[in-house]
């Protein structure tokens, strides 16, 4: 079938009374220095081509297509050296359906992931290149090719090298604190660079690390009773604790927080006729609307916290100003899935977007795409009930840390009380899985980072973030 070719600008071509949003006005032309994602290219078959008048006298030795530069020690494009990064840094194993010998070319490269490391690793893309926390930039520019065995070539594609680095961190972690993702950031963030198949024992260390702000601060009188948190060590397992009933006064807080969020469906209308094509300039327009209500309800929810009266209404400006991209990416995942990843996903299915925008794709919106799905998952396989979110949004939103904050002692005590609420609820609620509250609060600060980043993906990449995004999830979750 053929793609609609309407520009973005366009309206809701097909008649009128097809679509289900007034086009709104153009959207500004995306930049021209991105470059075409291999996991994007999977939503359309066709080719990617780059006009003859950009093209250089340098070509990827890779799959020929225009070289930026002197990546990871050999020349190649934008996009073999991000798919050549992304490899190492997710210790990726991919699989050849035919011989092992597939044809590298800018149109056939993101046919077979596996041929195309091959290539990346026989032409001499140095892995010790790479930086460690997985940030932008080599980690030593005057590193060159490398010319490595087909031993080693068949360790790295067979997953066996990775392993047998797995095993050395887990035999030497405690002794070596230079190991990626070995610490946490200084802001009691996970390392941006930390891969999204972080084991469990780092994913605890990120933890301890992230409520170590806690450590040393009086508890209010109330909640002294609670089982505290800095009993568990890093390193040994989460006990299970004793079954107990949980307090009342626990119970109060946790019921006011949850009267106080509006869990009702979503009113912007999201059903679109079968047939029609949705354009990019339509889906931005949908995206603006739930961001609205989505935002809107966040005001309506601060005024009826159980603490509003204790603090000015410019310190919750300046929370509000702060979080509200981080509140509404938590809502979206969890009391609002249903819909985001069900209606909305029918949506984006309907948007078609061109070679262009494939292609102009930034390295920022490809990390948001991967860090949303993980999240996705990892909130799909918790199933956070309404008492966790309602916790978890509270806790994120009273972060002492934002400037400009005139109560900043008073909103620390805020934070510690939904804190140990949380751990009281988790514990009582779920005395089987011992490690579900710190699951949870390390999902706050994957949701900060990705809030952060969203901030840089330009605006006409969005919809195309969002397709890809709830496809992916949706599909996923479909198979299971």
């Amino acid at each position: 079938m053929e793609r609609d070719e309407r520009p973005p600008s366009g309206g809701g071509g097909g008649g009128g009374s097809a679509g289900f949003l007034e086009p709104p006005a153009a959207l500004p032309p995306p930049p021209r220095n991105g470059f075409c994602q291999d996991e994007l290219a999977e939503l359309d078959p066709g080719t990617i081509s780059v006009p003859d008048d950009r093209a250089e006298q340098r070509t990827c030795l890779i799959c020929g297509d225009r070289a930026t530069g002197l990546h990871y020690g050999i020349i190649s494009c934008e996009g073999c050296k991000g798919f050549f990064k992304r490899s190492i840094c997710n210790k990726r194993v991919y699989r050849c359906s035919r011989d092992k010998n597939c044809v590298m070319s800018r149109k056939q490269r993101n046919r077979c992931q596996y041929c195309r490391l091959l290539k990346c690793l026989q032409m001499g893309m140095n892995r010790k290149a790479i930086r460690e926390d997985g940030m932008p930039g080599g980690r030593n520019k005057s590193i060159g090719p490398v010319q490595i065995s087909e031993e080693e070539i068949e360790r790295i594609m067979s997953g066996q090298e990775f392993e047998e680095e797995a095993n050395h961190w887990s035999n030497h972690g405690d002794s070596d604190h230079s190991s990626p993702g070995n610490r946490a950031s200084e802001s009691n963030q996970p390392s941006p660079g930390s891969t999204l198949s972080s084991s469990r024992s780092v994913e605890l260390n990120g933890f301890m690390a992230f409520r170590e702000q806690y450590m040393g601060m009086s508890v209010p009188p109330h909640y002294q009773y609670i089982p505290h948190l800095f009993s568990y060590s890093a390193h040994s397992p989460l006990l299970p604790p004793q079954a107990r009933s949980l307090d009342p006064q626990s119970y109060s807080l946790i019921h006011q927080l949850v009267s106080a969020e509006d869990l009702e469906p979503l009113g912007t209308p999201m059903l679109i006729e079968d047939g029609y094509a949705v354009t990019q300039a339509e889906l931005f327009a949908l995206l603006c609307r739930l961001a609205d209500e989505l935002l809107f309800r966040q005001i309506a929810w601060i005024k009826k916290l159980p603490f509003f009266c204790e603090l000015s209404i410019k310190d919750y400006t300046c929370l509000l100003s702060s979080t509200w991209q981080e509140l509404i990416l938590l809502s979206s995942l969890t009391v609002y899935s249903k819909q985001i990843f069900g209606e909305l996903a029918d949506v984006t299915a309907k948007y078609s977007p061109s070679d262009e925008e494939l292609h102009r794709f930034s390295d920022e919106g490809m990390e948001v795409i991967e860090r949303l799905i993980y999240l996705y998952h990892k909130f799909h396989q918790l199933k956070v009930s309404n008492e966790e979110y309602a916790c978890m949004k509270a806790i994120n939103f009273l972060n002492q840390d934002i400037r400009g904050l005139a109560s900043a002692s008073q909103l620390e005590q805020l934070n510690k009380r939904y804190w140990y609420i949380c751990q009281d609820f988790t514990e009582y609620k779920y005395t089987h899985q011992p490690n579900r509250f710190p699951d949870l609060m390390m999902c706050l600060p994957e949701i900060r980072y990705i809030a952060g980043k969203m901030v840089n993906v330009p605006l006409e990449q969005l919809p195309l973030l969002f397709k890809v995004v709830l496809h992916s999830c949706k599909t996923s979750v479909g198979k299971e």
